[in-house]
């Protein structure tokens, strides 16, 4: 047990502090995407012909590509063509750290399958609702906070608790440019002392226990949108 001491010459303290740096990148990424995926929705659903087809690009191709692709092309591929042009310039190189870089796709990411996910919710909202507000003389920002919002919550919220497990698994790809979470802590432990074991099975548990406490979370957020609603049979 002293190799998972949080003091040295333990391990432990470092997979925390991954662990937190987990939690940090599927969090920002997560916010993203829920303002992507927002603006996405409504876009898809305004009737804009031109903005439904960027949208329909957008989350089609975000989809299809794979994440890990999109990390490394964002910063060695994004990083370098940035570069050349600010040298062109003659303005000073920047340089984007792994966790900037991380929170940036995999919120881009998060974005395009939110889109879909508060799309449905938004079109499983009786059309009656929408148009008692419209009578009443709502505005579009209004009416989404006071119909809208609402009721879309409680069909979202299944979709948007997937995606934020899927996205505290996916955090683990920002390893291959550098930057230290829970994956890549694990790693450095394991080799370093050569207990790969004993480390895997605490970043194990570590991740099942991020889980267990979001699951209670997003089943509080639930219960509060669904309050005053028949329970399911």
């Amino acid at each position: 047990m002293d190799l998972l001491s949080p003091y040295p010459p333990g391990w432990g303290g470092t997979l925390l502090v991954g662990a937190a740096s987990t939690i940090a990148i599927s969090a920002g990424a997560f916010l993203i995407g829920i303002l992507l995926g927002t603006g996405g929705a409504l876009g898809k659903l305004s009737g804009n012909r031109p903005l439904g087809l960027l949208l329909n690009v957008y989350t089609t191709a975000i989809r299809a590509i794979p994440e890990l692709i999109l990390i490394v092309g964002l910063y060695y591929a994004g990083m370098d063509g940035l570069n050349r042009l600010l040298a062109g310039l003659k303005l000073p190189a920047i340089e984007v750290n792994g966790f900037v870089v991380a929170v940036v796709v995999l919120g881009f990411v998060q974005g395009a399958y939110m889109t879909e996910v508060l799309r449905g919710a938004i079109l499983a909202i009786p059309v009656g609702q929408i148009d008692a507000a419209k009578a009443f003389g709502m505005g579009p920002m209004l009416r989404f906070r006071r119909v809208i919002l609402p009721a879309l919550l409680p069909n979202a919220l299944p979709g948007l608790a997937n995606l934020w497990m899927s996205v505290t698994k996916d955090s683990a790809l920002v390893a291959v440019v550098g930057y230290q979470e829970l994956a890549l802590a694990t790693r450095l432990a394991g080799a370093s002392t050569k207990h790969y074991f004993i480390f895997f099975l605490a970043s194990a548990l570590l991740y099942l226990a991020l889980t267990l406490v979001s699951n209670i979370v997003f089943n509080l957020i639930e219960r509060h949108v669904r309050r005053g609603q028949p329970k399911p049979a």
